[in-house]
């Protein structure tokens, strides 16, 4: 592992980065923007604007902040912004004070170890007088300087970090041996409570907290140096070895089907093992029980990702978010240092994008503009090497993930992808989103992803992101889905074509959902079935999408106040209908062109299927802005029966969509599920191989 002089000395971007990182600890200190607050910080959760439900402005220079802006204009005061604002300042400094103590190794200059140094002396003096928090909700696990001692966990691995690279450098501490000792035993003691309360008291080991409570505790044993007990951590109940286990399918995703808790989890354990080798242990070759193992979970992160290398936000967990952005780049550079994978390198470089993105548009004068694409701490931290492998990603097979219920679909020659969800429900982290669909194009990107999730003090957090009506699936008398786990019936992948068949038979009582995916180089099918016990007011299927939406042929119709698919909860409350197109007046297939949200000259089709209303939608957008409004389409059917069946195509020649029979929709019966594809000429037909058929004609000219 290369050392931070070496990066400097040995590479063409560590000494630009360094300069930047530099001169903002500079402008920070002329600010007086080091002073650690005598108060504990909230739950950063709380950070958000009730109306517009974005994260709130931080601002590090502001010693002490007392107003809190929404970047649309809102200004707050009092608590629970008070708390939260608390906690970014904390998170902040212990960053910063790793960011010192990075400069100091890489340049040597006394000022900026002093700097580290009175950082981590205060702490330590004022750690011990933090009260166990009062006003931490029942369901947390307390903490001392946060409501949670989940966020104090992982901001004392940051200071931890500091401290340990500052002794890498031959620093002395001998000022504050005794309130580092008293910081180090406290924490410990703490560390070590929650884990018997979460683990043997809550009988939950797999738990994130977990992972981040044996990062804590790791960190004090590399800082005091007792081996032992780190082994004892590794091997025990709950330790990294077990949580590998039970806390990672042997799919390598975390257990929670969330991408941002499976790099969140990653993350601890990486630290953990970064701890453990200060001590002699070798976690490279770390194994759960079923082969989960670091590397797989960061290459099935690679594996999930788009043609751009962005992250799909599966269940909770932001859209995009600074702090995340950080937490991508950091893992996937320890990743590049341990196990060298080009696969790798197209996340990292989008986890830079976000990051510089964010910095040219904030209002902060001092950060860093970028060193190449590696434009953060977190490359001189952990990064190595001066040149790295192509950020383009190769042509990459289908994925299936039948542990945690995800698959991808990828044909080459076709520009779009999809991304099916029929697994578990994912428990406190979980969406009611069985049968979602999103889809990407190579080129475009996120058409209709997932659309993440706001910080959890938002009221839009249960009545819109985590409901079924957010999702690109199917929902049934305006409510959202229960709880539930779908299954995959069918699943075959070739580099010719994909075929998916999922079905969910619990997420509504007396009701079956079935979808059916078939991919080609040609076209993305998508036929789903739904069959109730009982009446039903309505069955929606849902279609969210960036970018913008186009009748290829008419117009929307005006639609009165009276018939708009509104509703007063379930998300539907939120959603504002501009126009439809009634089914008794266009019977057959409807043809619409969505414009790529990049703005690059390039649209896909979509054909539906339909002799029902199909209405031209807008809801709250992705959760990093959900105040940007989104288009969509709601095809909604009466009854007890509904068959939705919708075609998207990308390329350049026309794909048509037409019946062979008169399909009467709502009368798909299951006497045989496959799909039967035959070559003739210069077509593709595609049979759908029940009483019903549906055919295709693509002209391959």
């Amino acid at each position: 592992m290369m050392n931070i002089r070496e990066k400097i000395t040995g590479t063409s971007w560590a000494q630009t980065l360094l300069d930047e990182l530099r001169e903002e600890l500079d402008v920070l200190s002329a600010a007086e923007g080091f002073q650690i607050p005598v108060e504990p910080g909230g739950w950063w959760h709380q950070y958000v604007c009730p109306e517009h439900h974005t994260e709130l402005l931080f601002d590090p220079l502001e010693a002490d902040a007392m107003q809190y802006k929404c970047p649309h204009g809102c200004v707050l005061s009092g608590e629970p912004y008070r708390g939260a604002w608390l906690v970014y300042k904390h998170q902040s400094l212990a960053r910063y004070a790793l960011q010192a103590a990075a400069v100091y190794s890489g340049t040597g200059e006394a000022s900026y170890a002093e700097l580290a140094r009175t950082i981590l002396e205060r702490y330590a003096r004022q750690f011990p007088l933090y009260p166990i928090h009062p006003d931490a909700q029942g369901w947390m696990l307390k903490g001392r300087a946060f409501h949670q001692a989940l966020s104090e966990a992982i901001w004392a691995t940051t200071l931890i970090r500091a401290y340990l690279l500052l002794k890498d450098e031959g620093l002395d501490f001998k000022s504050a041996v005794q309130p580092l000792a008293v910081f180090f035993d406290m924490l410990e003691t703490s560390m070590a409570q929650y884990r018997q309360i979460l683990i043997f008291e809550r009988k939950s080991p797999q738990n994130n907290y977990t992972a981040w409570l044996n990062a804590a505790l790791a960190g004090v044993y590399a800082a005091t140096g007792e081996r032992s007990k780190l082994e004892a951590l590794i091997s025990g109940e709950g330790g990294l070895r077990h949580h590998l286990s039970i806390g990672v399918k042997p799919d390598q995703f975390e257990f929670e089907g969330s991408t941002y808790y499976h790099v969140f989890v990653l993350r601890a354990y990486l630290i953990m093992g970064e701890m453990a080798e200060r001590l002699g242990f070798d976690m490279k070759t770390m194994k759960g029980e079923e082969g989960q193992t670091f590397e797989g979970m960061l290459d099935i992160l690679a594996e999930l990702a788009n043609d751009s290398g962005y992250l799909p936000a599966l269940h909770d967990g932001p859209y995009q978010r600074l702090a995340y952005a950080r937490e991508i780049a950091e893992i996937f550079e320890i990743g590049l240092a341990h196990y060298g994978k080009a696969e790798h390198v197209p996340v990292l470089a989008e986890a830079y994008r976000q990051i510089g993105s964010e910095q040219a548009s904030s209002q902060d004068e001092f950060t860093p503009k970028a060193a190449g694409w590696r434009n953060s701490l977190e490359a001189l931290v952990f990064g190595i090497g001066d040149t790295l492998p192509s950020s383009e990603l190769p042509p990459r097979p289908s994925l299936w993930l039948p542990d945690s219920g995800f698959a991808v679909g990828r044909v080459n020659g076709n520009r779009l992808s999809f991304l099916a969800d029929f697994g578990a429900h994912g428990g406190s982290h979980g969406h009611y989103d069985k049968l979602h669909v999103s889809l990407e194009h190579a080129i475009g990107g996120s058409l209709s992803p997932e659309l993440g999730m706001v910080p959890y003090g938002s009221a839009l957090r249960k009545s819109w992101y985590a409901g079924t009506s957010s999702h690109n699936t199917v929902s049934v008398n305006g409510q959202s889905q229960l709880e539930t786990t779908g299954e995959a019936v069918q699943w075959s992948a070739s580099d010719k074509a994909v075929y998916l068949w999922m079905r969910a038979n619990d997420a509504y009582p007396g009701c079956v959902l079935q979808r059916h995916l078939f991919q080609t180089d040609a076209f993305i099918l998508d036929w789903f079935d739904v069959v109730l016990e009982s009446e039903a007011t309505a069955i929606d299927w849902w279609y969210h999408g960036l970018g913008s939406f186009k009748l290829s042929i008419g117009e929307w119709e005006g639609i009165t106040h009276s018939d708009k698919p509104s509703g007063q909860s379930a998300g539907y409350e939120y959603i504002d209908a501009h126009g439809k197109v009634a089914g008794d007046r266009r019977p057959g297939a409807l043809l619409l062109e969505q414009q790529l949200p990049t703005g690059i000259n390039s649209s896909i089709q979509l054909w539906l299927h339909a002799n029902s209303n199909v209405y031209h939608v807008d809801a709250p957008g992705p959760a990093d802005n959900p105040a940007q409004r989104m288009k969509g389409l709601l095809h909604r059917i009466e009854g007890t029966k509904a068959t939705f069946i919708a075609l998207y195509h990308a390329g350049e020649q026309p794909v048509e969509l037409r019946f062979a029979t008169g399909l009467p929709v709502g009368e798909a019966h299951y006497t045989k599920a496959e799909f039967i594809i035959d070559s003739i000429g210069n077509s593709w037909n595609c049979r759908y191989s029940n009483e019903q058929g549906l055919s295709f004609t693509k002209h391959l000219e």
